[in-house]
């Protein structure tokens, strides 16, 4: 079957290290987690994420944070990605995520109530 794939195919480690530049992972370095296939740049990276996979996997599994607080699920773009407080956290466009910026811990604070409460069949485009 066809893996979802995090993260677009970006390696997630690529956030948290150096500049923060995502990186494009590669499916030679791939780790399987909460079903969720990840690319990694290098297989380094790839065993970091195996150790502690919570503390590098996005939040809300990769969906836009800013959707997650308003109670909807949309797609995370890998490239409108930021690190808070040690989390990956995704939005879905640049107009979501310029929104997102100006109040980043109350929207946190709501997805975190929110995410858990979504049904996996409630996408952002039935909104």
């Amino acid at each position: 079957g066809s893996e979802a794939v995090g993260i677009s195919g970006y390696d997630a480690v690529s956030y948290f290290v150096g500049d923060g530049t995502p990186t494009e992972g590669s499916k030679e370095h791939r780790v399987r987690y909460n079903g969720v296939e990840y690319h990694f740049a290098t297989a380094e990276n790839a065993a970091t994420f195996q150790a502690e996979p919570a503390k590098y996997a996005p939040q809300y599994g990769g969906h836009c944070a800013w959707a997650a607080s308003k109670g909807k699920l949309a797609p995370g773009d890998a490239k409108l990605a930021k690190v808070v407080d040690g989390k990956l956290y995704l939005n879905f466009n640049e107009t979501v995520q310029k929104d997102w910026l100006s109040d980043i811990p109350g929207y946190i604070e709501k997805a975190d109530q929110e995410f858990p409460k979504i049904s996996p069949d409630a996408r952002f485009d039935d909104a």
